[in-house]
């Protein structure tokens, strides 16, 4: 298993934590978990956490495609 130290999610550019965070707590919303940023992520299941990270990436993948366009 990989360690800490090359873990590939880490934030390239720090200023966008914020702005990540934010997408991340509007997708969980409209998926129907309200309060997603005070809720603790351990108490829910890996499904829960995973589907909104998945959503993300489509969401991401998607405007990149337009921006193709």
């Amino acid at each position: 298993m990989a360690s800490n130290n090359s873990r590939s999610n880490r934030t390239l550019i720090p200023e966008a934590r914020h702005g990540l965070d934010q997408f991340k707590y509007e997708v969980a919303s409209e998926m129907g978990m309200q309060n997603y940023d005070h809720v603790d992520k351990g108490n829910l299941s890996s499904r829960q956490n995973g589907s909104v990270g998945g959503e993300m990436v489509r969401r991401m993948v998607q405007s990149y495609e337009q921006n193709l366009k």
